[in-house]
């Protein structure tokens, strides 16, 4: 249902859930400035038409990079018959209630259903308006270009009917969105709205605000995770020109200054004495062996079956967003103002509050778009660090955390080890058992209790056989992406004081992985050919369906020279499935170069295929960079690597030569995709790796 909102515009709004119930004095009078801030409002998305002939719609997500304000205005665009560059899609500050939560590949999803219903309607009140002005019959009058129009060619701007379409309680014409068959935006690939601000410099980040007041600030840590302050001798840094503070917090010493360039050099004048961490002893050689130890044993496999049983190591990885963590704050006797991307506004308002010691309802939290993510701004460690700063120091700070600050004590993807075994007999697998152990998300990271937890987590849609891995135990018989009989597995974890976050994909990255190149060594074992294996097993025909097109598109099978080699695998999650092919030069073992990605992926109606193919393209960077180079390594509790210079995520010299995505077509309803081609991408490569250089690697990423 749409509701219509009193105001001096054409104010409509949807709920966000397609069940929501009719939100309670929705239809009272306020004014235009409070529609979109105000009680029950917070639990909708609200569309209004502005006299200027804009149509703006305050999202109610973040924008980190993935696209969702383009998706939306296409929606938008779609339904109203508006211009692209008409519509505008400004980012919504924390609500009090509602969903604001953007992750798990469900923002398109979800705001698909109300995003288009709301402009339908909006359209309807317009076009009755103008059928009201002319005297004419609604049903004779069309849309086009963020206006109406009449049959005798006379047409007025959607903002000079806005007033009046106000009043419009009943639409003398359908408001039911289109049928796919009358698209002409959804669908059609479309540049990004903001693809100019962004290269141009316009687009405003949170280190580009200007807030009054606010004064750089960076922070001095301590060398080991979770290490802490014995002793400081900050009087050579308070005497340095520009500094204003120096004030402690949980995470070290901070320094507010005139400039980030006056606060790293105060800060690297600190003297400093800090006791080591809890893990100062600990290295990656204990931690894997902790982590092997804490997988649970496999079950007794069917009698009479031959086994394919193997085991596998993923390390740490860091988000390493190319912008780094940055927020802006101000927090005073009475009330905060935080400016920073955020994932969960509503969660890091209430941590924020009570980290500060404030009513939740004397929080504003601003959402400002993001460099990236990949789920790093699912937490919201600067923000709470940047809140304590400002009440410390009694003024606004706006806190940059260095790459380094990030890399060596913010939140990584977990490191795991997987067990797998496959039982074949007969020619076909009639067992399938995968236990894995990964450390605990258990550890708050910063060591602020206020800090709201590990990001959560979302359970899959699509019946991959990771599942078993989130669900702490056997799955029924029928259950799985591949025809493999008895499908189980359990799941251990070791506790470690390790900050940990949810990394692009969160489990299925590594467990789909380990899977996919078992399901290469079954098909070797049983003398067949991986894409073949795959066709006579996997259950799902769409999922086939994006095996084939990769197959036939990157001619699978080609003869190819000594140390090159093709690997393929499939994954299918959020209501999508996804196939990648991949094509890898390792002549040389120690260097190999991805030189080839094919990737086909269903998900359902692909609103803008451009942004779809943006994000399979960076999830084949992930891929290549998690299995070949990319991880940090633990050295007597500390994090080794700090920057990109050996943090080796792929570089424009290791990224593929060639890159093809094909969007199958669909008219059902979006299912994810921003996390989903993960797992195809980084099994293809690995069983690429493997097929090149005859070797079967089990420690993942190769060269670390």
């Amino acid at each position: 249902m749409v509701y219509s909102l009193a105001a001096s515009t054409l104010t409509v709004a949807a709920p966000l859930g397609c069940d929501a119930e009719p939100a309670e004095g929705v239809e009272r009078a306020r004014k235009a400035s409070d529609v979109l801030v105000t009680g029950a409002d917070e639990e909708m998305l609200v569309l209004e038409v502005t006299e200027a002939n804009k149509v703006v719609v305050r999202l109610p997500r973040v924008e980190v990079g993935q696209g969702v304000t383009t998706a939306v205005a296409m929606m938008i665009a779609e339904e109203l018959d508006a211009r692209l560059v008409d519509v505008e899609i400004p980012l919504a500050e924390a609500r009090t209630k509602g969903n604001q939560y953007t992750g798990g590949s469900s923002s398109v999803s979800s705001l698909y259903g109300p995003a288009r219903q709301l402009a339908a309607t909006a359209r309807a009140k317009l076009v009755t308006a103008a059928a009201r002005r002319w005297n004419l019959p609604a049903r004779s009058l069309r849309t086009w270009n963020t206006r109406v129009i009449a049959p005798d060619g006379r047409s007025a701007t959607f903002g000079s009917l806005t007033a009046s379409a106000a009043g419009i309680q009943r639409p003398a014409v359908s408001s039911n969105p289109k049928p796919a068959s009358r698209h002409r935006v959804i669908g059609k690939p479309t540049t990004r709205i903001d693809a100019r601000d962004i290269v141009t410099g316009k687009a405003e980040y949170a280190g580009d605000l200007t807030v009054p007041g606010a004064k750089p600030t960076v922070v001095a840590r301590p060398p080991t995770l979770g290490g802490k302050i014995v002793s400081v001798d900050d009087r050579a840094a308070r005497a340095m020109p520009g500094v204003h503070a120096v004030v402690k917090v949980a995470g070290g010493v901070a320094v507010v200054a005139d400039s980030f360039h006056h606060a790293f050099k105060a800060r690297d004048a600190l003297r400093i004495t800090w006791a080591p961490g809890p893990l100062a002893s600990l290295s990656d050689a204990a931690i894997r062996s902790r982590l092997r130890a804490a997988v649970p044993r496999l079950p007794a496999p069917p009698r009479g079956s031959t086994q394919v049983e193997r085991e596998f190591e993923f390390a740490f990885v860091s988000h390493a967003p190319m912008e780094v963590l940055t927020a802006v704050a101000d927090v005073r006797a009475a009330r905060a103002e935080i400016w920073f991307a955020s994932q969960t506004p509503m969660d890091a308002r209430e941590a924020i509050a009570s980290a500060v010691g404030l009513p939740a309802s004397k929080v504003r939290v601003h959402v400002v778009r993001g460099g990236g993510s990949f789920g790093r701004r699912l937490n919201h460690d600067a923000a709470i660090e940047a809140a304590l700063i400002s009440k410390a120091a009694r003024r606004p700070v706006k806190l940059m955390w260095s790459r380094a600050d990030d890399i060596r004590h913010g939140r990584m993807r977990p490191a795991s080890h997987h067990r797998i075994r496959a039982s074949h007999a007969g020619g076909r697998v009639v067992a399938f058992t995968h236990s894995t152990a990964s450390v605990s998300e258990s550890y708050d990271g910063q060591g602020l209790s206020a800090q709201g937890g590990p990001a959560p987590v979302l359970a899959p849609q699509g019946g991959a056989t990771s599942a078993l891995a989130r669900a702490g135990g056997p799955l029924p018989s029928d259950s799985g992406l591949y025809n493999f009989g008895r499908v189980g597995g359990d799941g251990g974890s070791v506790d470690l004081a390790i900050p940990l976050g949810a990394w692009r994909s969160v489990d299925s990255g590594t467990s789909r992985t380990a899977e996919e190149i078992v399901v290469d060594e079954v098909s070797r074992s049983l003398g067949k050919d991986p894409v073949a294996f795959r066709r006579t097993t996997l259950r799902s025909k769409a999922v086939k369906a994006v095996l084939d097109k990769v197959a036939a598109a990157g001619h699978w099978g080609r003869a190819l020279p000594a140390g090159r080699a093709q690997g393929v695998a499939v994954h299918e999650e959020y209501g999508s499935c996804v196939a990648c092919l991949v094509e890898i030069d390792a002549r040389d073992p120690k260097k190999p170069r991805v030189t080839k990605v094919v990737m086909a992926a269903d998900v359902g109606t692909a609103v803008n295929p451009r942004g779809l193919e943006a994000q399979l393209m960076g999830t084949a960077i992930d891929g290549i960079s998690t299995i070949l180079t990319a991880g940090l390594h633990i050295d007597r509790g500390a994090v080794r690597e700090s920057s990109y210079a050996d943090f080796h995520y792929a570089r424009q010299r290791n990224a593929p030569l060639r890159f093809e995505a094909h969007i199958m077509p669909s008219r059902r309803e979006p299912g994810g995709a921003g996390e989903l081609g993960v797992p195809a991408a980084a099994g293809a490569v690995a069983n690429a790796y493997a097929r090149a250089t005859g070797t079967k690697p089990r420690r993942f990423p190769i060269n670390f």
